[in-house]
């Protein structure tokens, strides 16, 4: 059965749950549903990698969260920051419906949500990506999500990851040190490593 969470089209029985969320000082609500990723919460991951992102730091320029999921990273932060426009990409159609529904249940408009394997159909350049990798879908895609983003963001944009440190946190601060000359860990907590890296372009 095709149900993983990173797989285009997941094969599952629908069941649909809405829920609130606070996050980022706004009341959230998300509708979920099975074959996406952390169905019932805000995986703590995401809610550890927004709460630590530095916007002052960011240059200016709109934001990709890639593999967006149903949409809690990028809708609480577009909410917090209307100002700045945000691009949410993943594979797995089912989840992009539900980010969608969720930006207007939220009424988030600075969002632009569309189909994207890693980065396929990502054309622009950002002042910032973030991203919680999907593990389970294997070393190879969340390397290539973390060596694709060399090529889409403007000078002195961020690479911003989070993963827990028992599932490759080490190595992927390496990769990531290695293309971009720094990484830093901005924040531990609760085994999540929140790594950053500046595009010096």
């Amino acid at each position: 059965m095709n149900e993983y969470y990173y797989t285009p089209n997941p094969d599952v029985v629908h069941e649909l749950h809405t829920w609130n969320y606070e996050l980022l000082g706004n009341d959230l609500t998300f509708t979920t549903d099975n074959g996406v990723f952390s169905k019932r919460t805000v995986d703590y991951g995401s809610s550890v990698l927004v709460k630590n992102i530095n916007f002052d730091k960011i240059p200016s320029g709109n934001i990709l969260d890639l593999g967006c999921g149903y949409g809690p990273m990028a809708i609480a932060l577009a909410k917090k920051y209307p100002n700045r426009n945000f691009e949410m990409v993943d594979v797995n159609n089912l989840a992009l419906s539900l980010a969608k529904k969720n930006s207007e249940q939220n009424d988030v408009k600075n969002v632009k949500i569309h189909n994207s394997n890693i980065y396929e159909n990502v054309q622009d350049k950002f002042a910032a990506i973030l991203t919680n990798p999907p593990v389970r879908a294997g070393k190879k895609v969340v390397d290539g999500m973390i060596s694709g983003a060399i090529n889409h963001l403007l000078p002195n944009g961020t690479l911003t990851v989070v993963l827990q440190k028992k599932q490759g946190a080490p190595s992927a601060k390496k990769l990531m040190k290695s293309l971009f000359g720094n990484c830093e860990i901005i924040r531990k907590d609760k085994g999540y490593y929140i790594l950053e890296s500046v595009f010096r372009g």
